[in-house]
C-alpha cells in the first residue's frame, strides 16, 4: 500500500484532534503545524519523514508521532521552574538551522558547538522536555554559566552503555538510551577520551538525531562508506534529525568531514 502525504496528513490530523488546537498545512513543504490556539505555541511535523516511518514500522510510527507530539503541547503549556529541578536540566543537540528565537521573539538558550551543531539547554519532564528560554532565566534571577555548569555537571552522570557492531574490519559503536540525550553525550569530554584511547584506527563520531550517537573506529577505507551510510540512514529516519556529517575526534576537538564516493574523508572548513 502506498501513503500519499494527503492521506497521512489526515490520518494524523484525525489522531491529533482536539478542541484546544488547530492544523495549519503547507503545501510547499508537505509539513502539518499542530498548534495550540490559546497559546499559539505549536509543534512542527515534516509528513515525508513520517510515511519513510510509517513504511517500515508502520501503525508504530504513527503512535510514536502521536505520543511526541501530545506530550510537547503539553510540555508548552505547562509552567516551567529551574529552582528544585537542577538535577533535571542537561543539554540537548541541534542543528544549526533550529530556531534560536521563539514566534513569540523570546531568545532560547544556547551555545554555537559546530559548524553544524548548536547546544540548547532543557529542563525534563519525565517524557519530553522544555528548552530554557531567556525569559525563565530572568524570571528566576539565574544567568547562562549557571545552567551551561549545571547542564554539564548532569551529563557526566547519564550511563553510556554502547552496543559493538564490526563491519569489514571497522568496529562501530551505538549509544541507544531513548532518554532524550543520546546525542547529547558528544558534549561529555571524559567518555570521548576514553574512547579516543581505546580505539586503534581514526575516532569519527556521528549524531544524525537526537537518539543515536555512533562511534567508530575507522581502520579502512571502506570504514567510512559504511559510516556515511549509517548516518544518513539514521538521519533520514529520525524524529529529530540533527547533521548527516560526521566528526573526526583528535585531542579534544572536533572537527566535521563529509565523506566523498571515492570513500576518502574530507574535512569541512
Amino acid at each position: 500500500m502506498k501513503m500519499t502525504v494527503q492521506q497521512m496528513r489526515k490520518i494524523l490530523e484525525e489522531r491529533l484532534q482536539d478542541p484546544s488546537r488547530k492544523f495549519i498545512f503547507n503545501r510547499d513543504t508537505s509539513e502539518l503545524r499542530i498548534e495550540n490556539i490559546e497559546n499559539k505555541k505549536g509543534i512542527i511535523i515534516a509528513i515525508p519523514v513520517v510515511i519513510s516511518k510509517w513504511k517500515e514500522k508502520k501503525e508504530a510510527a504513527i503512535d510514536d508521532i502521536v505520543f511526541f507530539v501530545n506530550e510537547g503541547l503539553k510540555a508548552m503549556t505547562t509552567e516551567v521552574t529551574l529552582i528544585g529541578k537542577e538535577k533535571d536540566i542537561f543539554p540537548v543537540m541541534r542543528s544549526t538551522s533550529h530556531e534560536t528565537v521563539k514566534k513569540d521573539g523570546i531568545k532560547l538558550v544556547y551555545d554555537d558547538h559546530t559548524a553544524e551543531t548548536r547546544i540548547f539547554y532543557a529542563v525534563d519532564l519525565g517524557n519530553t522536555y522544555r528548552i530554557i528560554d531567556e525569559e525563565m532565566l530572568e524570571k528566576e534571577g539565574w544567568d547562562a554559566n549557571r545552567i551551561r555548569e549545571i547542564a554539564k555537571f548532569n551529563l557526566r552522570s547519564l550511563p553510556t552503555p554502547l552496543k559493538k557492531d564490526t563491519v569489514a574490519g571497522n568496529d562501530f559503536y551505538f549509544l541507544n538510551t531513548n532518554d532524550g540525550y543520546d546525542a547529547s553525550r558528544i558534549l561529555n569530554e571524559t567518555f570521548l577520551k576514553e574512547m579516543e584511547e581505546k580505539v586503534e584506527g581514526k575516532l569519527v563520531i556521528s549524531i544524525p538525531h537526537q537518539d543515536v550517537l555512533i562511534l567508530a573506529d575507522i581502520k579502512n577505507d571502506t570504514g567510512y562508506d559504511v559510516l556515511a551510510q549509517m548516518t544518513m540512514s539514521f538521519y533520514t529516519n529520525g524524529r529529530i534529525p540533527i547533521t548527516s556529517l560526521s566528526f573526526y575526534y583528535e585531542d579534544g576537538k572536533l572537527m566535521p568531514i563529509f565523506i566523498m564516493a571515492n570513500n576518502r574523508p574530507k574535512r569541512k572548513d
